[in-house]
């Protein structure tokens, strides 16, 4: 399952791909494959574009084998579209690459070194929790808008947050003091009893659930918490009320 988001590294955002059901074949795959190609594959309205996602699906299949190579993620740098793969061994690997890129006329590197931990993956593809919320409001805030949502409308947005044990919740509680925010009920999950319920008035711009979403990140790791997501309704619903 491929999934997109960015990340700020040095004051620059990188665009970045990540497989995350990469780490299923983790065990077996040590040698991390690198192919640098000299296109920006973050503006997919350039002239060109298709044609990179053509050559970069043939990597993928061509490199997956008789499961020799498996594609992992991808990220954006300076105008440098950077693939990563991770194989069983390191053979033909560069072979299979040059055969493909020799004929597209892109400028390209590759390299082969062995990461049997997969630090590279950890460090450089692998999404933090943060990330992975604002992955998943991407697909809330996509789905809405196919719904026909303007998702520039104020309206309740609720916030789901769990807690190991009961003092954990009511320590948060009583710190709470982000700016318009208000307890709305306790909630249980198969993994946590001790859950609450915030709500708030707020549009649901991709904007501004991040900024809402990483403050409240930020309180609830100090009291050893969980963000469990969020949810809200269509704005065209409150309109007719």
């Amino acid at each position: 399952m491929r999934e997109l988001f960015q990340r700020e590294e040095s004051g620059e955002l990188v665009s970045i791909e990540v497989d995350l059901n990469a780490f299923a074949y983790s065990s077996h795959n040590p040698w991390l494959l690198s192919l640098f190609i000299k296109f920006d594959s973050s503006e997919a309205q350039q002239e060109g574009y298709e044609e990179f996602l053509e050559i970069k699906e043939s990597l993928i299949i061509a490199l997956a084998h008789e499961e020799r190579a498996k594609y992992v993620g991808s990220r954006v740098v300076d105008g440098w579209s950077e693939l990563y793969f991770y194989a069983e061994d390191s053979k033909e690997l560069s072979k299979t690459v040059s055969n493909i890129m020799k004929s597209t006329g892109y400028l390209y590197e590759s390299s082969v070194v062995k990461d049997a931990k997969w630090d590279f993956h950890y460090k450089n593809l692998t999404p933090s929790a943060l990330e992975l919320a604002n992955i998943e409001s991407e697909k809330i805030i996509f789905m809405l808008q196919e719904e026909g949502d303007d998702i520039s409308i104020v309206r309740d947005v609720e916030y789901y947050i769990s807690f190991e044990t009961p003092t954990q919740k009511e320590r948060f509680l009583e710190a709470l003091s982000l700016d318009g925010y208000s307890f709305k009920d306790e909630i249980s999950s198969d993994e946590f009893e001790n859950g609450i319920a915030l709500v708030k008035k707020q549009d649901v711009r991709s904007e501004t659930l991040k900024e809402e979403v990483g403050k409240l990140f930020e309180v609830i790791q100090e009291f050893q918490g969980y963000y469990e997501g969020w949810s809200t309704t269509l704005a065209v619903e409150i309109e007719e009320e």
